[in-house]
């Protein structure tokens, strides 16, 4: 049940933070935006800890991975997808990332040692096809070449990323380290390094003092980063960073929802087709293998005495 809260949470989150970013987009620069989203989670997180008095001592190691963990996943992918969707439309943008299911699985098998389960693979290659057969027509219209081309090698570069940050909380969390300590200091050192990175870009340090932006900016800070990072993360540990991702394919799914209630997007064939493959490949790869089938597989696997 908690699984299902957990993913449940973080489609639905996710999947209109796609609209509050729009709010974001305009006289602040991205990496200053993206400093301060952090910035304000993290300090929601430390406020929290202190509330409920969990521990903040952690030995320089720890703080080591944390920093890891916070530059690829709380800055750096966002940094390159923010300067993607300069050029790539946000249908294209979308379907990259959803190869996160793919990336995911063959990195945990090549950093975490985690088997490659055929049945989340196909599950995740169905998935993605469906939600290319979403955004058929922005696919369809992508030009490789010049800055296109430049802005989709970002994309997959911030896919990668995130990719790895994904693994490294995987990690953290196999050494004992809480995800709610580990991600207030991976938010705080992500946010420290997009202010550094905002200082050398010559990027100036300025906030959009609109209902706008600062409500955006709230929501994006509670909602998209604090509470849906904690649960798309717990699901990480709990089922594995393949599965978890799969949630990423979802995203698009309840963004065009409300899309077509705000934005009056306009559904075809090809896109409704796209949803029920999703949705087919969403059951594959999240359903678990039959009882019966289970114990037979535990009689054939040697116990270790």
């Amino acid at each position: 049940m908690a699984n299902f809260l957990f993913y449940t949470m973080t489609v639905l989150i996710w999947g209109s933070t796609w609209l509050a970013i729009k709010f974001q987009l305009g006289a602040v620069a991205p990496s200053v935006s993206i400093a301060y989203r952090f910035a304000l989670a993290s300090l929601m997180l430390f406020l929290w800890c202190l509330i409920t008095r969990r521990s903040l001592n952690f030995t320089r190691h720890d703080q080591l991975f944390m920093a890891l963990q916070g530059s690829q996943l709380f800055a750096l992918n966002y940094l390159f997808f923010y300067l993607a969707e300069l050029t790539l439309t946000s249908g294209l943008a979308a379907v990259v990332f959803s190869t996160i299911v793919i990336m995911n699985l063959l990195n945990g098998r090549l950093f975490l040692g985690t088997p490659v389960e055929l049945k989340v693979l196909l599950g995740g290659l169905i998935g993605l096809l469906g939600l290319t057969l979403m955004f058929w027509s922005e696919v369809a219209q992508f030009a490789a070449a010049g800055d296109s081309l430049l802005a989709l090698g970002y994309c997959f570069l911030a896919t990668y990323l995130a990719s790895l940050g994904n693994i490294l909380s995987a990690r953290n969390q196999k050494k004992g380290l809480p995800i709610i300590q580990t991600n207030a200091f991976g938010m705080a050192y992500g946010a420290l390094l997009m202010l550094v990175i905002s200082l050398f870009s010559g990027a100036p340090l300025i906030i959009e003092p609109t209902f706008a932006y600062m409500g955006s900016l709230f929501y994006l800070s509670l909602f998209g980063s604090v509470i849906a990072f904690g649960c798309f993360l717990s699901l990480v540990g709990r089922i594995g960073p393949g599965r978890a991702a799969y949630a990423t394919l979802l995203f698009p799914l309840v963004a065009l929802l409300l899309s077509t209630i705000w934005e009056d997007f306009q559904w075809t064939s090809p896109a409704v087709v796209g949803v029920l493959m999703i949705l087919g490949g969403n059951y594959l790869a999240m359903t678990k293998k039959s009882k019966k089938r289970f114990v037979a597989e535990a009689e054939t696997v040697p116990v270790e005495t």
